[in-house]
């Protein structure tokens, strides 16, 4: 299945929105285990606040990533000030999912 990265920053003086919507997001991720291949957090520099969120996921197509991007909580909400969805493709490093055949 196809792979798309995900990369939303929030809004300006939002940690409060983000705060108050968190358990939300994080039980509707969990119910989405199974197309989650890496998420998390994006960080300040310094690494003390949230500012942002990146998911690597598998859908059937970039339309059905969007989608499944708009379902999130953080978005239903309106956390986010930019949203980049885009295909990729997992070449290196541990957690690979494995090629199909042919």
């Amino acid at each position: 299945m196809p792979q798309f990265l995900i990369t939303a920053r929030d809004k300006a003086s939002s940690t409060d929105l983000r705060k108050r919507t968190r358990s939300d997001h994080l039980d509707w991720a969990r119910s989405h285990a199974d197309r989650i291949l890496m998420a998390g957090p994006i960080l300040t520099e310094d690494e003390a606040d949230m500012i942002g969120s990146v998911f690597l996921i598998s859908a059937a197509s970039l339309e059905d990533a969007r989608l499944w991007n708009e379902d999130d909580p953080y978005s239903r909400a309106g956390l986010f000030q930019s949203v980049d969805i885009m295909p990729v493709r997992w070449l290196l490093g541990e957690g690979r999912p494995a090629a199909k055949p042919g």
